[in-house]
């Protein structure tokens, strides 16, 4: 444990984003906006935390003498796939953060390079010698997510992006997930931000970023008082920090091609693995210590972007199983109505002035979700026949 230190704020710099740990584990957040410059003295910064974690601070101090320490056994061999795209400097710095977590517990690390331009995501990966590096000619997330799997040697495969470091104790939050959850099938973890430099990375955290708390869940066949469980596959967490054992992949057929084909569908593979591992009788559970540092977008423009491609993903998703889940075919259609009313109580309030995001950046999450449950899912399907023919 570290003592409190005062916090000084440039002159520019006008609230904190305060990460509280207890150990090496995360448990809780604060986001305050504070006057400009101001000293954050110690005695300002322990009357946030008490009076916003008091009971979580407890919580951890109670499970920690309650819990007994036993010799466990080691966790099968893990690979690390950064699937990538023409951005070799966030790679880097995504690798850097590997480099101690690779040397002390000898974890195998796979570099992805999707449909790239030129050489510079391969020099960028031959700087790190102990990386191996790959290229998955078709263009697409979950082309590459699959190249991944196919690829790598590990029993269980994590996959990061490559705009995210990942935390010092990253690897240990891993291991616990698994030790804890040795029958499960994927492991989510938590995301926080990189930086909160921008207004539009503040907005963002707002809105609780990636974030899904700082309490373990284990999920499994049903989930109690939610009536559209596990169709809306938000809650288990983020693709940018997700693991899954590798045969698992292998028995479900591995990640569906035409969601993350890019530009046209950039999101909805990772909440459709998430289902679909449920589905299966599988277990996910989510961690909060196998955290990593996402690095948010910087500008209105670029978030407003991210909200639209997260309308588009979420609703090509509930699209694909409307029209091929027999299963769940009513929890599907009643997820979209909720989505949709949802959405516009989100509206209602942000031209209120009661909800952290403005409008334009709720519109634009309306206007991917309608785009994505009229055919974009079944207009990717076709799109993606086309680019496996352009490989071949």
């Amino acid at each position: 444990m570290q003592p409190l230190i005062p916090l000084q704020l440039a002159h520019d710099e006008s609230g904190v984003g305060i990460l509280v740990r207890r150990g090496n584990r995360p448990i809780g957040y604060l986001l305050k906006e504070t006057e400009p410059g101001i000293l954050l003295t110690c005695e300002i910064l322990e009357e946030w935390i008490v009076e916003s974690l008091k009971l979580k601070i407890v919580e951890e101090a109670l499970s920690k003498e309650l819990s007994r320490t036993e010799c466990q056994p080691q966790m099968p061999s893990v690979s690390v796939a950064i699937c990538t795209h023409d951005r070799p400097q966030r790679l880097i710095r995504c690798l850097r953060s590997l480099e101690m977590i690779r040397d002390h517990h000898g974890i195998e690390i796979l570099v992805v390079d999707n449909a790239p331009r030129d050489g510079a995501t391969a020099s960028a990966a031959a700087q790190f010698p102990s990386v191996r590096y790959v290229v998955e000619k078709c263009a697409g997330l979950d082309f590459a997510r699959n190249r991944a799997w196919l690829e790598a040697k590990g029993d269980w495969i994590t996959y990061l992006d490559d705009d995210v470091i990942v935390d010092k104790w990253w690897f240990e939050g891993l291991q616990e997930a698994w030790k804890e959850n040795q029958d499960a099938s994927a492991f989510t973890g938590l995301v926080m931000p990189l930086e909160l430099g921008s207004r539009a990375q503040i907005l963002f955290e707002r809105r609780d970023g990636f974030r899904r708390g700082f309490d373990k869940r284990r999920y499994g066949a049903s989930l109690p008082g939610n009536p559209l469980y596990p169709c809306g596959a938000g809650i288990f967490g983020a693709g940018c920090n997700m693991a899954f054992r590798r045969d698992v992949l292998r028995e479900l057929g591995g990640f569906d091609d035409a969601l993350d084909t890019g530009a046209s569908l950039p999101g909805g593979g990772d909440l459709d693995m998430f289902y679909r591992v449920i589905r299966a009788g599988g277990v996910l559970v989510y961690e909060p210590s196998y955290m990593v540092f996402h690095e948010h977008r910087h500008s209105e423009t670029d978030l407003q972007r991210q909200y639209f491609s997260w309308g588009l993903g979420f609703m090509a998703f509930v699209g694909k199983h409307l029209h091929g889940s027999v299963e769940d075919k009513d929890r599907f259609r009643s997820l979209a109505r909720w989505w949709a009313r949802d959405q516009l109580r989100q509206l209602k309030a942000s031209l209120r002035s009661r909800h952290p995001l403005p409008p334009r950046m709720i519109l634009a999450e309306i206007s991917g979700g309608i785009m994505g449950i009229l055919g974009q899912y079944r207009r990717s399907c076709k799109r993606i026949e086309r680019i496996r023919d352009k490989v071949s």
